[in-house]
């Protein structure tokens, strides 16, 4: 026999009550404690340093004497100094044209390197290369190999791999590109090798059963489904690319001239090599706001600040 509810007027009173106590607020997502030990590591190891390089922005020294208070004159100064200006669009041609090159380059790895066969696995390894490599080590021996007298070119005999590849202002650049993207390809194609490997198979499966073909697949299932993937490593291209310092001046020093200068090196110079580090300061702390508005504006303006799930009704 089913078992009756009692519908008295002291059990319609009491059952919400009795229900209420049952609906106590959930805890959503670990405490906030979890997150304290590495809060109070970039506490100590990233804000305080800031703030650190923001007060010598506004300060006079050469690195080895007292500090002496500047206020303002050290941000009018560096903001209003043509090498400046030059390094900032050299530092804006330099992102962009390395988002340009290194996106569809790991893309496309990343989507042929998820692959299951064992020769992929072979590639993969390969492609894999220049991350074990630092890029010190990196400048130097591009550096050994297009060197126009004892190089690669002469070694071969062949002509137009002799030539001053870090030597001409019309061809530094272009080299400089070319080994960031040979060192920085494969860490982005792993981050998309492990994004397509996540995406279900049973969509490629719907779309083989309505006969679609690889490259329908591709645009329709693939990219759609590798959108925060790509929202990530172009936001990590990007504000990488403002840290690019290292495997520049191994390479050319900012040289020919100043062909090479990208902000990031011309702030070193300002501070190791002209002694003002007020104004390397300046340099320092532009870099740092623009990184953080160039990284917020992306993840608002593509949405993956929602964290939407797209697996959502699979």
């Amino acid at each position: 026999m089913p078992t009756k509810l009692s519908t008295g007027r002291r059990g319609v009173e009491r059952l919400p009550a009795a229900m209420g106590a049952d609906r106590r607020p959930a805890r959503r997502g670990p405490s906030l404690w979890l997150a304290a030990p590495a809060l109070a590591l970039f506490g100590v190891f990233a804000i305080v340093p800031l703030l650190g390089v923001l007060a010598l922005s506004f300060t006079d020294w050469d690195g080895l004497g007292s500090p002496a208070w500047a206020g303002l004159s050290n941000w009018a100064r560096i903001l209003a100094d043509p090498l400046t200006h030059e390094a900032f669009v050299l530092t804006v041609k330099v992102t962009v044209f390395s988002w340009l090159t290194q996106a569809p380059l790991s893309l496309l790895l990343g989507v042929f390197m998820a692959g299951r066969q064992r020769y992929r696995a072979v590639l993969s390894v390969l492609f894999f290369l220049p991350l074990l490599f630092s890029a010190a080590a990196v400048g130097i021996a591009f550096k050994s190999l297009l060197d126009p007298n004892f190089g690669i070119g002469a070694a071969f005999g062949v002509g137009w791999l002799s030539q001053d590849w870090l030597g001409n202002p019309r061809l530094a650049l272009w080299v400089v590109l070319f080994v960031i993207a040979w060192c920085f390809v494969p860490f982005h194609s792993l981050l998309y090798q492990a994004g397509v490997r996540q995406i279900p198979a049973s969509l490629y499966e719907a779309a083989r059963l309505d006969r679609a073909n690889g490259v329908q697949q591709f645009f329709l299932i693939t990219l759609p489904q590798l959108k925060y993937t790509i929202i990530t490593s172009s936001t990590l291209m990007v504000v990488g690319s403002l840290t690019y310092f290292d495997l520049i001046f191994v390479l050319t020093g900012g040289g020919p001239g100043n062909g090479t200068r990208i902000l990031p090196l011309h702030m070193y110079l300002l501070g190791f090599r002209s002694y003002d580090m007020g104004g390397a300061s300046v340099v320092g702390v532009f870099l740092v706001v623009v990184g953080l508005t160039v990284s917020l504006a992306l993840n608002r303006l593509s949405g993956a600040h929602k964290m939407e799930s797209q697996m959502e009704g699979l």
